[in-house]
């Protein structure tokens, strides 16, 4: 169970360790960590800073003392309670639940519905801003400060206390309720402005402020009292009330059935179907009945949500920055969503010239400096990233020592930042339960950004390394160190000690947070949602790489789910989010409040356009399921630009290809490779990105697989089919569309996707492009139960078994199974594969033997069919790297046309041809393919036991 044995040993050590001290700089008590062959410090390097306040202060969590030994979640809607980023306010700043918004004040919670926009910034930004209506607490309640007291997935409970009374309020995403709890006082609210009495029933008020309609629900038994714009009611033996926002004031009786059905916690859980190609979601809280018998509530849903509902929803609406909420009746509901794939690169296809894509790869190689002097994490993160993108254009070019070089680049550099006590390290602090990473850089130190943007290239990079070499990603070597940076930034676990859930991914939000301290007016923010994309594309590869498929899953979820909130809420895909009249097509930040046409640094358009788009990868694919969007947002930023881009041509050329390739390219060519690349890009990557979705078509989306490491391309009425295969056995990835493709072990993979099934595998049955919905009841399980350890040792030894499932076995299966091997369909093909079965066996180790050859024997029946002749091919990769040293292929075995076995060896057939040399096996690959080479008919091949393969090798 690899993460869970990571979490408990890792746990355990980072307890031990920091249990003595706070995590601060120049502690006695400072000790390094071990995890792995790498390390991280328990406190931080000398003069390196942590959270502070805006006066440079150091923070830490504010929160009580039955939250204490909870790791706070940081970077959440509503993480100000937590982080007082100003020394002056120790309540909270802004806070947007959607559809209301909230403040911490000494008096209480500020609660606001904003539902008018307004266009700032010179037309740059709208936003609704946060305008208190009223605030709810307790008769006197004056509190020093407000703290988090208990906080589930996207609720919250802050406490205010002033030694007489105590005051809590239950509030979250989604939630047009309020519940409060207090003792020592009469429940209290004031407005803004004088309310407006629409209903008075005793201890159910209806009163509308500023527009808004409010019910406020006292215990029954008690009765609201109105004086100007003080609104009272005790609660004699209780200690509970609750107000709602009402859609419309005929909707008091709907939310008045919910008024005591307190919510206790919210939950999000994840289901990937992979044969289905899709995801599913569930949104479910829980709740207590104070009053009678209920325990149902009613639940806003955000359009990137309701979209993909399989839930029946009310008639109810709410406005929100990201456009209509839409209410469902009941704890929970149901999303489900179609899945489109992550490569590690594109696939080989005709497009770019060898000879140049030669040339560039070269060039970024043998660079003076690969790293273009980065010491931070992020400039570090974006050199891994460049660098882990030309990997897989080394390997199809057949570069491999190109390859192995950007490899030991990118695992010398991991390395070295996985190793506390060098120029960098990584850095436990145990009162904010983060690790950072030092250099630090934009405030991922400081203000606790960024570290899903930071961290997400060296996740990447580390998966691109595991695909090549599993051994160095084992938990024993430098996979441990991966996985930290894995659950500091997206923690599958609610119970573990070091790390919160999830820390910068909102769940009902949809998306993540650059950080959580909100201290703007508008909230919190985030930028670049692509480098949020670009860590959860990672955690697909990594989990696809290391056998962790629960990883892998998640990976998927989150890019799923961020995918949909990025196409409404920065591209407004539907054209439906946006306010009427604000004139941006596109934006470059999403603010809690609404977003804007800007970036923290410049106002140049290319760069707002530019900074969704980097980095570009095979996780970038997604992005063409809203090719029109793409269209709108080039055009804009050329209008904005005044003409095509020029500083960030390369980014915006790649994205232009996700819609229109042909475009694309011509805009490629008219420089003639002439320009400067953006500072995570090489014109390898680019040339090759442009130039292979010139030649196979953009992605077509609609089409899904059972894999999540697959894709199709789409041009002129054909597709191209891609793949990668991170197991140890070859497989057969099925499209929705019915189409096929054989991917070999630890490989990647594309074609036509005519391919006929491997024997094994299930029949290719298309599944549904357009899934019906299922009973939406059942919540999908929570994901984190994990595979075992994917990275096994060395195989050694000469003589092994064909196994059922394409693989190669030391040891014969306890009974014979059958394989079919396919007909030849009356052509010929002796010497050329053709549908042949693949077995295979990776990671050997093995000496030579000199004057020993290749021996088989293989069981093989052409029951009573005449003229067939089977066929088999032997190779070896000496060193797993992809590339067959050796290959030897026998002359065919005519078989008899009676039923029964008959043995195919050397002996009796002779080699019909070899190329390349045998060498010593260290890590290598071993592969038999046996096809049909004559006749018109399938023959039968035993495996399990009877048919086996000796290497010449000790």
């Amino acid at each position: 169970m690899r993460l869970r044995r990571i979490l408990a040993v890792t746990t355990a050590a980072a307890l031990t360790t920091t249990g003595l001290v706070a995590a601060g700089a120049g502690s006695a008590s400072a000790a390094t960590v071990p995890v792995g062959r790498g390390s991280y410090s328990d406190t931080r390097p000398a003069g390196a800073e942590g959270p502070q306040n805006n006066s440079g202060g150091p923070v830490t969590p504010k929160v009580t003392a039955a939250a204490a030994d909870r790791p706070v979640p940081t970077n959440d809607w509503w993480s100000s309670l937590a982080f007082q980023r100003f020394a002056d306010n120790p309540y909270s700043e802004n806070m947007y639940g959607h559809p209301l918004t909230y403040k911490a004040v000494s008096g209480g919670l500020e609660v606001g519905y904003p539902t008018a926009s307004a266009i700032v910034g010179d037309g740059r930004q709208y936003e609704f801003p946060h305008q208190r209506d009223l605030t709810v607490g307790l008769d006197g309640l004056n509190s020093p400060d407000a703290r988090a007291h208990d906080w589930s997935d996207w609720t919250v409970t802050p406490q205010w206390s002033d030694g007489s009374r105590t005051f809590r309020a239950t509030i979250g995403h989604g939630m047009p309720f309020v519940y409060a709890q207090g003792s020592g006082g009469a429940a209290r609210i004031t407005t803004a402005s004088a309310p407006e009495v629409f209903a008075d029933d005793g201890n159910v008020l209806g009163v509308t402020v500023a527009g808004h309609h409010y019910a406020l629900f006292a215990p029954t038994g008690s009765d609201w009292t109105v004086s100007g714009n003080d609104i009272r009611a005790g609660l004699g033996s209780k200690d509970y009330f609750s107000l709602a926002v009402l859609p419309r004031t005929d909707a008091l009786a709907d939310y008045r059935a919910y008024a005591f059905s307190f919510v206790t916690g919210s939950k999000a859980t994840w289901d990937y179907d992979e044969k289905a190609g899709t995801v599913r979601a569930g949104y479910t809280l829980t709740t207590t009945a104070k009053e009678g018998t209920e325990t149902g509530t009613l639940q806003a849903l955000y359009r990137h949500q309701w979209l993909h509902a399989t839930d029946p929803l009310t008639s109810y609406t709410y406005v929100s920055p990201r456009g209509t909420m839409k209410v469902r009746e009941g704890k929970s509901f149901t999303t489900e969503q179609k899945v489109t794939g992550v490569l590690p690169g594109l696939p080989k296809s005709s497009g770019p010239d060898t000879a140049r894509l030669k040339a560039y790869l070269n060039e970024a190689v043998n660079a003076g400096d690969p790293f273009s002097g980065a010491r931070d994490t992020y400039w570090t993160g974006k050199a891994l990233g460049k660098l882990a993108q030309l990997v897989p254009i080394a390997e199809q070019l057949g570069e491999t020592a190109a390859r192995d070089k950007l490899l030991d680049l990118i695992k010398g550099r991991l390395e070295a930042w996985f190793t506390a006590g060098g120029e960098a390290e990584f850095s436990y602090d145990a009162d904010w339960r983060t690790l950072t990473g030092y250099p630090a850089s934009y405030g991922s130190d400081k203000e606790l950004n960024d570290h899903h943007f930071h961290y997400g290239y060296y996740v990447l990079a580390a998966a691109v390394v595991a695909q090549h070499d599993p051994a160095w990603a084992a938990d024993s070597a430098w996979g441990g160190m991966v996985d930290l940076l894995v659950r500091d930034t997206a923690n599958p676990s609610r119970t573990d000690a070091m790390f919160p859930f999830l820390r910068g991914f909102d769940v009902y939000a949809g998306h993540s947070w650059a950080a959580g301290h909100a201290s703007f007016a508008a909230g919190n923010n985030q930028e670049s949602s692509s480098e949020s994309v670009n860590l959860s594309a990672g955690l697909v590869l990594w989990g696809s790489a290391t056998g962790d498929t629960a990883l892998r899953d998640l990976g998927v979820h989150l890019l799923t789910t961020e995918s949909e909130a990025i196409a409404q809420y920065w591209f407004d895909a539907d054209e439906e989010v946006y306010p009427g009249d604000y004139t941006h097509d596109a934006v470059g930040m999403v603010w809690s409040s609404g977003a804007a046409y800007a970036t923290w640094w410049t106002a140049n358009p290319e760069e707002i356009h530019g900074i969704n788009v980097l980095p570009v990868t095979g996780g970038s694919l997604h992005l063409a399921r809203e090719k029109d969007a793409i269209r709108r947002s080039i055009a804009e930023m050329e209008r904005e630009n005044g003409g095509p881009a020029v500083e960030w041509r390369d980014l915006l050329w790649e994205f232009q290809a996700l819609a229109d390739p042909a475009k694309a390219k011509a805009a490629w060519d008219a420089t003639g490779g002439a320009y400067t690349p953006e500072e995570g890009e090489t014109k390898a990557h680019t040339y090759h990105w442009i130039s292979t979705l010139d030649a196979i078509g953009a992605p077509d989306t609609s089409v899904t697989a059972d894999s999540p490491t697959a894709a199709v391309f789409a041009k002129g009425g054909s597709r191209t089919y891609a793949a990668r295969n991170d197991t140890g056995t070859a497989r057969t990835v099925t499209f929705s569309d019915g189409a096929v493709l054989n991917v070999p072990a630890h490989s990647s993979a594309s074609g036509n996707g005519t391919d006929t099934p491997l024997p094994g595998d299930p029949d290719p049955t298309p599944t549904d492009p357009e899934p019906t919905p299922t009973d939406p009841e059942p919540t999908p399980t929570d994901p984190e139960p994990t595979p075992t350890d994917p990275s096994p040792s060395p195989v050694t030894g000469d003589t092994f078994h064909l196994r059922a499932g394409g693989t190669l076995g030391t040891t014969a299966a306890t009974s014979p199974a059958t394989d079919t091997i396919p007909s030849a369909e009356g052509g010929n093909y002796d010497g050329v594969p053709h549908r042949p079965l693949v077995y295979e066996v990776r990671n050997v180790n093995g000496t030579v033997k000199g004057g020993a050859s290749t021996d088989f024997r293989l069981k093989v029946d052409a029951g009573i069919h005449v003229g067939l002749g089977q066929q088999v091919r032997i190779s070896y990769d000496l060193t797993g790297d992809g590339s067959f040293d050796r290959v030897e292929t026998y002359r065919y075995f005519a078989t008899d046309p009676l039923p029964g076995y008959e043995d195919y060896t050397p002996a009796r057939t002779g080699l019909l041809s070899s190329s390349g040399a045998l060498g010593d096996l260290r890590g290598g690959t071993v592969r038999a393919e046996v096809w049909g080479a004559i006749g018109k008919a399938p023959a039968t091949l035993q495996v399990g036991t009877g048919s086996v393969l000796t290497i010449p090798f000790e």
